[in-house]
């Protein structure tokens, strides 16, 4: 029964997101590991995958959306530095701020879900 709730779509989802947000702290972590790296080029996740899970979402396919995988990709052109390097430090702290955020959201909602479960099942609180 645990296996069926657990694997519902929306968990799945969940699960999706906290490892698309884990995977995008690592690399904006790369991109301030490398602000002083001349001729670096700024890493994010592909563009991509956010459009494919809005319109997964959108048509409703949840089941859809949990099993998008995100990939890294380079930020085009060249350096806004005089090295040739396209990382700002402001920038890089601020989405990692967000990305931060985002993970906070989603494992006080994951956890969340599972003490209402627990909940349910014991009929006790904490």
């Amino acid at each position: 029964m645990l296996e069926h709730l657990l694997g519902h779509e929306t968990y799945r989802l969940a699960k999706t997101m906290l490892d698309v947000t884990a995977l995008r702290h690592e690399v904006l972590a790369g991109n301030l590991a490398n602000v002083n790296s001349p001729g670096y080029k700024r890493m994010d996740l592909d563009p991509a995958f956010s459009t494919q899970l809005k319109a997964a979402v959108s048509a409703g396919d949840v089941a859809g959306a949990a099993r998008l995988t995100a990939g890294i990709k380079a930020e085009p052109g060249g350096g806004f530095r005089p090295d040739g390097s396209n990382v700002s430090l402001d920038h890089e702290l601020l989405e990692l701020n967000r990305n931060a955020l985002s993970y906070e959201f989603l494992t006080e909602y994951t956890s969340g879900s599972i003490k209402r479960l627990r909940t349910a099942i014991t009929g006790k609180t904490a």
